[in-house]
C-alpha cells in the first residue's frame, strides 16, 4: 500500500520519454487522495514527474492556453504565460507555465470531469447534485442538466454521475454508476449497474457497464473506461450500444486523454473497501497486483506500449490530461513561488504599448 508521507516515486518503461518526445507533449494527472498534480515530462532517458500541490484535486480542462483544476471545493482558473516560462529556472528548459488568474468557490459539490465548451463555457460534472453545471460569478454553481430519472437537485450523490464527453463543444454522452434516483442508491449495484446517457438523444445507449468512468470522442469513435474491470474501449453508439474492450489494464482504469494514435490512461489501486468490494478487478487482481499510475494504449491495436507506474505516496489517479506543444511546463500556484506570482502581471494586447520595454520584457 502506498504510503501517503513518502516522497513521490515513479518508475516506468524505458521508451516513454521516447514515446512523449515523439508526440511533442506532456501530461498532467490529478490525484485526490495523495493532494497532487503531477506534471510529466520527457528529460532524456528518463520521465520527470514534478508535483504541486492542491486540496483534492480532480478533474481538469484545457482549451489552448486556459487550464482549469477543480479541487474540493473550488475550481482553479490558469493561464499560461509563455514570457514567465524562459525566467524559470534551468534557464532555457521550459516551454509553458501557468499562473493562476481566478478560484471560484463552489463549496462541496464532487466535482469531477469538467470540459470546455463553446464560448470558454466551462462545464462541471457536480456529483454530488447528480447534474452537469456551468460557472454562475454570483452563485455556486449554475444547474444546466440532469438525468431524467433523477427527480431533484439534493447533494446526495444519487447516482454517481462522473464522467462527460464533449462533440462539437457540448456536452454529449455521460457516465453514471446507476439509474438509482435515492441518497447513494448506486452503491447497491455498482458493479453491474453502470451506464452511458446520450444526452442529444435523452437516453441510456448502453447499461450493464462496471463502474463506467470518462466517455471521450476521439477520432471518430466513443471510448470510454469500464474501470470495474480495469479495461478500456469503445462503444457502438449509433447501433446496439454494446462495449467494446480493446485493452486491459493491472488497475482500476480512470482519466483518459489522447495523443496521436495513442490513448493515455490514468490507473489506481483501488483497496478493498465498501466502495470497490465486489468489483470484478478486485476479483481479478490481488491487491498487491493492482497498480497506480498510467498506462499508453495504441488505439489500432489495443496494444498497451508504456507504463508509468507510482511505487509511493500515490494510490489513485483521476484525471489524465494531455499538453500538446508543450515538452516541458510547469505550473506555479502558492507552494513556495510567491515571488514570481507577485512580480509576473498580464495585460491585454492593446494595453501593451503603454507598457514600457523594461517591463514588457
Amino acid at each position: 500500500m502506498a504510503d501517503d508521507s513518502a516522497p513521490l516515486r515513479a518508475v516506468h518503461t524505458p521508451n516513454f520519454p521516447a514515446l512523449l518526445r515523439q508526440l511533442g507533449t506532456s501530461f498532467m494527472a490529478t490525484t485526490y487522495q495523495a493532494g497532487k498534480l503531477v506534471i510529466v515530462r520527457d528529460e532524456g532517458d528518463h520521465l520527470n514527474t514534478h508535483f504541486r500541490l492542491f486540496q483534492s484535486p480532480m478533474g481538469m480542462a484545457l482549451s489552448k492556453d486556459r487550464l482549469a483544476i477543480g479541487t474540493s471545493i473550488q475550481i482553479w482558473d490558469y493561464v499560461n504565460v509563455r514570457a514567465v516560462a524562459a525566467k524559470l529556472k534551468p534557464p532555457g528548459r521550459h516551454d509553458g507555465c501557468f499562473l493562476p488568474r481566478s478560484c471560484h468557490v463552489t463549496g462541496n459539490i464532487q466535482i469531477h470531469e469538467m470540459a470546455w465548451g463553446t464560448n470558454d463555457e466551462l462545464w462541471v460534472v457536480n456529483t454530488r447534485f447528480s447534474c452537469l453545471c456551468t460557472i454562475d460569478r454570483s452563485a455556486s454553481f449554475s444547474p444546466r442538466w440532469r438525468p431524467p430519472f433523477i427527480s431533484a437537485l439534493e447533494p446526495t450523490d444519487r447516482c454517481h454521475l462522473n464522467g462527460l464527453a464533449m462533440v462539437n463543444g457540448k456536452p454529449r454522452y455521460v457516465t453514471a454508476l446507476g439509474e438509482t434516483d435515492t441518497a447513494a442508491g448506486w452503491r447497491a449495484n455498482k458493479a453491474t449497474g453502470g451506464v452511458l446517457f446520450d444526452i442529444e438523444k435523452g437516453e441510456v445507449i448502453t447499461r450493464g457497464l462496471s463502474m463506467p468512468h470518462s466517455p471521450r470522442w476521439y477520432g471518430g469513435r466513443l471510448w470510454l473506461c469500464e474501470s470495474g474491470t480495469g479495461t478500456f474501449g469503445y462503444v457502438d453508439h449509433t447501433t446496439t450500444g454494446k462495449y467494446h474492450p480493446i485493452a486491459e489494464a493491472p488497475g482500476f482504469t480512470r482519466g483518459v486523454d489522447f495523443a496521436g494514435n495513442f490513448a493515455f490512461i490514468g490507473l489506481s489501486q483501488v483497496r478493498e473497501s465498501a466502495v470497490f468490494s465486489g468489483i470484478p478487478i478486485t476479483q481479478r487482481l490481488n491487491e498487491n497486483e493492482r497498480t497506480c499510475g498510467v498506462t499508453v494504449v495504441n488505439l489500432q491495436t489495443g496494444q498497451v506500449v508504456a507504463l508509468l507506474r507510482f511505487d509511493t505516496a500515490v494510490r489513485e489517479i483521476f484525471a489524465v490530461t494531455m499538453l500538446p506543444g508543450m515538452r516541458y511546463p510547469d505550473l506555479i500556484n502558492d507552494d513556495g513561488e510567491e515571488d514570481l506570482l507577485k512580480n509576473s502581471f498580464t495585460v491585454p494586447e492593446a494595453s501593451l504599448a503603454d507598457v514600457t520595454p523594461a517591463v514588457r520584457s
